[in-house]
């Protein structure tokens, strides 16, 4: 794929996670708002000028040229004229309890969704890395604990892991805490062992940085040999004619013992023709190809089309299936959204405290980048990413700050114990204040985006 291509291609993904997360969000907002007799005049999908308006139970459903948000506008006084008959279905009449389930809805519909899509993939059953791990570099954290290559980690501090996404979770916790994780692994022999790790001396500041490497925690990676399983249609390999199955055996002169070889140099080969040398059915031959350029987590690469021939003994080695019957993955769904959601509010609140850095703030154009990759890496990946998009725009907006959904409820909660609204210039003054926020967090977001697209 062209790098135009791949821009396009990053950015549709990222228009549907947006789109989804918008309109389930605003679904919330209206249905509770219907349930609750309030008259809802427009649900706008983007803001500025309406591209396409359509009129449905008295409601019109628009999209707009920006799409960066959307918004429910409710029948209300403070807005507008009301006739004497609809009275009873302005927001501003309704009782303060029926103004906070409407207000609340936006964001637990975000989290609702997670946990659906949680749900689904864990009755599914997806496949996953097991964490079986590799000889740790010497001087980490991993390697003083005694970490050895062929370790499987079976817990995390008594949790039981089956998963390297459950193990790094799990380990993120502590590391946050600056405190110890004990992994209990299974070594190469079977014999069980617990290997304390030491996390008080991890930086967890640089946003770019895996947590997992710095620990000195990597997967096992056995070695493939260096054979082509598949070649993508209409890529350089297939246009110089590159098979299924052939062999490399040297890139720019340079032998080639296994694919890791073979990935490296077609990586760093933007911008120069490699030279390959191969076996096809015992013959050697030579072709020469141009690798076409990508942007990867900000790197530039080089790819040809070419995956590697898979054994099927190491993906049972490298690989488990984890499903779940229904109830047991409907309850491990909502623990996942939780523990994802307090996890968003702990880092939020370390960042204003200053414990933690503030690059560590993504930005569309990360979201972006991040969205292409987990669609490449197929539907699962793709799913999981709306899963935690979601959740942490559900937690986003249930912050305290005006003119975002917890700024309502704010002003709600003084309404209870005021025991009456508040003033017009208070709430002006705080949307005054809350889009001041916004657009100064906006702005830092692009500021970190901009900044990794530079240094790397």
């Amino acid at each position: 794929m062209s790098s135009a291509g791949n821009l396009l291609y990053y950015l549709a993904a990222f228009a549907l996670v947006l789109g989804v997360l918008i309109v389930v969000h605003e679904l919330g907002h209206y249905a509770i708002a219907r349930l609750c007799g309030v008259k809802v005049l427009r649900f706008s999908v983007g803001f500025g000028k309406t591209l396409l308006v359509r009129r449905y139970a008295e409601t019109d459903w628009t999209i707009c040229a920006f799409p960066l948000g959307g918004y429910v506008k409710m029948l209300d006084e403070r807005e507008g004229e009301v006739a004497h008959e609809e009275l009873g279905q302005a927001f501003n009449r309704q009782p303060v309890f029926k103004r906070i389930l409407i207000v609340v809805a936006g964001p637990l519909a975000n989290l609702a969704l997670a946990v659906l899509i949680y749900w689904a993939l864990f009755i599914q059953g997806v496949e996953e890395l097991r964490p079986l791990l590799s000889a740790p570099a010497i001087g980490t954290a991993a390697a003083q604990a005694g970490v050895a290559s062929g370790d499987l980690i079976r817990t995390v501090n008594g949790k039981s892991v089956a998963t390297w996404q459950e193990a790094r979770w799990e380990i993120l916790q502590p590391a946050l805490r600056h405190q110890q994780a004990t992994l209990g692994v299974e070594t190469h022999k079977a014999e069980l062992i617990d290997r304390t790790v030491e996390l008080n001396g991890i930086n967890l500041d640089d946003p770019d940085g895996d947590l997992m490497q710095k620990i000195g925690l990597e997967l096992y990676r056995p070695v493939l040999k260096p054979i082509i399983g598949k070649v993508a249609p209409d890529s350089p390999a297939s246009r110089v004619g590159l098979r299924a199955d052939d062999e490399f055996t040297s890139i720019d002169g340079t032998t080639i013992a296994s694919w890791a070889d073979v990935a490296n140099a077609i990586r760093n080969s933007v911008g120069h023709v490699l030279k390959i040398s191969l076996l096809r059915d015992g013959r050697a031959l030579n072709v020469e190809v141009s690798a076409i350029e990508e942007v990867e987590k900000g790197h530039r690469i080089g790819r040809i089309g070419v995956m590697v021939k898979e054994d099927p003994n190491t993906r049972i080695e490298m690989m488990t299936f984890v499903r779940y019957p229904p109830a047991a993955a409907l309850l491990k769904s909502v623990t996942q959204t939780w523990d994802t959601s307090i996890f968003s509010l702990k880092m939020i609140g370390r960042m204003l405290t200053g414990e933690l850095s503030w690059r560590n703030l993504s930005g569309p154009v990360t979201i972006a980048d991040y969205a292409g990759q987990s669609a490449r890496m197929g539907a699962t990946q793709y799913l999981k990413f709306l899963a935690m998009i979601s959740i942490s725009l559900g937690v986003l907006n249930l912050l305290p700050i005006p003119i975002l959904d917890g700024g309502h409820l704010l002003y709600y909660l003084a309404e209870i114990i005021k025991g009456g609204p508040v003033s017009e210039r208070v709430m002006e003054v705080g949307q005054q204040i809350g889009l001041t926020l916004l657009v100064l967090l906006m702005a830092f977001a692009f500021y970190n985006d901009i900044n990794r697209l530079i240094s790397s």
